[in-house]
Formats: C-alpha cells, structure tokens, sequence
C-alpha cells in the first residue's frame, strides 16, 4: 500500500469511527478523496505535496467537465476535511482547500405552471371520487393555488380559531391567518373560488365524515382516520389529482406556491405585495418570481413580435 493510500484509509477509519459517521457518507468521502489522489498521481505529487494552485487547478478542470457548483462543493468539502486532518496529525503545514470555493451554480428557477394549467387544476372535479376527499382536496388545491400558502401552512390550518390554532380560516372576513417560518404570523385575502369550495368542504366536513373522529378534531384538513393531514399526504392527493386532471407533469404543494406569485407578477408587478403575501422575509427571494414574469414575457414577445418571428435560421423577406 502506498504513503497516500494508507493516509486515506486512515482518515476514513477517523470519520468512520471516532466521527461515527454514516456508512454511505464514508463512501461519499471515499470516492472523493480516491479523485483527489488520482489527481495528485497526474501531476505527480504526493497529497502531502498539493498546494492551493493545484487544487484550483483540478476546481477549474472539473467545472470545465460540467460538474455543477454544487457537486464541486461537495467534493471540496470532503477535500478540506482530509487536509483539516491531515494538520491535526502534522502531516501538512496548512489546509490547500480552506479558501477555494465552487464555482456558483445558476440557480433554477422555481417550476410553476402555465395560467391555464393552474385553472385547469383548479377546477378539476372528480364525480366518482368519494364526495368527503372531493370536497376536501378541491378546497386544498383552491387555498395553495388562491393563496400560495407553504404545505406547512396549511397542514398546521385548523377549522376554527383558537389560542392554540397554529392558523385558521376566516370565512366571513375572508382571510387565511397563518403561522409561516420562523413563527411570523401573516393574513392572506382568500379568493370567491376559494371561499367557495371552503365552505362546501365546511359542510361535508361537519355531516359527512365517515369517521367522527374527523368532525371533532381541530384540523381544517383531516383524514380518514380522523387525525391531521401530513405534508406528504396532501403530496400524493395533490400528485394524483394533477394526473387525474390531465396535466402533463405531477403538481407538488409548492409548485401552486410559485404559481400564485409569478401569476400576481404577471398580472399586477407589484412584487412589495408579492412579498408580503408569500410571508418573505427578504424581497430578495421574491425577486426570483421576476425572471419567471420574465420569461413569459419573453415568450409572448416571440409569439407576437413580427421582428421576433424572424429567428436566425430564417432569411427575412427580399
């Protein structure tokens, strides 16, 4: 076994036993560091022997490979935490990765649906389902899409206010009061649709519940066995509905949330009430709904624009 494979596999016998670390995040480390020393044999160094310039060096070749932002980082940090430890045994003089940082990743912007989806969505009704879940998913789907409300937000929804209410709804004033992160409260106006399948789903609620349980307890949104929905349910429901709607991609919870804003965007620009909707803290994080209100325009433009209709594989007119 060779100089620098014996330093590897002591390192990962440190975070494998003294750290305790997952068996898989041991593995991770591993194939990391087997990349950092097959660079280091390239160059002909010993790892002991890396410097700062070869690790920007292999930082640069890998983003240049296509490695995104994030994967580099990942493998940075299992380089930094080899070289942390190699100081602490006095084997290296400094830590060769502790300044070098990944290439920064575009950010993706938020997936939301086309305005005709969302109403496609939303005005979906199923006449063989069991009336009791109809009710019930069409009002969630009405307050995602109505509200942009988080799948926590509305979870945490109970059928009415209390001291202990996380959050409710209003019916008469409509209006959401909702406990979003870090424990901000904030009240979001509800939509005629919305009021109007809340107050159907309110009726079914009360009478028709085929558990009782599901009439006495607190939250808005129970399920068959009478306890609150989890997040991950109202995932499935909210996945199998998008397909029973004929959409062509699956909706998650979210993916409503970002619906209703870059839809409000379109419509109003006013991205200050935007924010105060979605209950951000930073108009910052807003801001990403303008690139989507962006892109539609740019999509309309493309459609509609006669200068825009000559794309540069075809020659204008003579």
């Amino acid at each position: 076994m060779s100089a620098d494979a014996a330093l590897v596999e002591r390192y990962l016998e440190h975070v494998r036993v003294e750290k305790r670390l997952a068996q898989r995040t041991v593995e991770l480390y591993a194939l990391d560091l087997a990349k950092l020393t097959g660079n280091a044999a390239k160059a002909g160094l010993e790892l002991t022997r890396v410097q700062n310039a070869h690790i920007r060096r292999w930082v640069a070749q890998m983003h240049g490979a296509g490695r995104s932002g994030r994967g580099i980082a990942l493998i940075l940090s299992g380089w930094r935490g080899f070289y942390t430890w190699l100081g602490r045994e006095g084997k290296v003089p400094s830590n060769p990765v502790q300044d070098v940082r990944a290439p920064r990743s575009a950010k993706p912007l938020p997936k939301a649906l086309s305005v005709d989806d969302a109403v496609q969505l939303a005005v979906y009704s199923n006449e063989d389902a069991d009336p009791w879940l109809e009710a019930r998913d069409a009002a969630m789907v009405e307050l995602l899409y109505g509200c942009g409300l988080r799948v926590g937000e509305l979870t945490g929804l109970d059928a009415h206010a209390s001291s202990k209410a996380r959050g409710w709804i209003d019916l008469d004033a409509g209006e959401a009061h909702v406990l979003g992160k870090g424990s901000k409260r904030r009240t979001v106006p509800v939509g005629s649709k919305a009021l109007e399948a809340l107050k159907a789903w309110a009726v079914v609620r009360e009478q028709g519940a085929a558990n009782a349980d599901c009439a006495q307890q607190p939250a808005l949104f129970p399920g068959r066995s009478g306890t609150r929905l989890t997040a991950q349910s109202i995932w499935q429901r909210l996945k199998r509905r998008s397909l029973q709607a004929g959409l062509a991609t699956p909706v998650h919870p979210h993916m409503l949330r970002h619906s209703f804003a870059s839809h409000l965007l379109q419509s109003s620009s006013d991205l200050r009430a935007v924010q105060e909707l979605l209950g951000h803290a930073n108009i910052s994080t807003t801001q990403v709904y303008t690139r989507l209100d962006f892109q539609h325009l740019a999509k309309a433009y493309d459609a509609a624009h006669p200068r825009a209709k000559l794309g540069k594989f075809t020659k204008p007119p003579r």
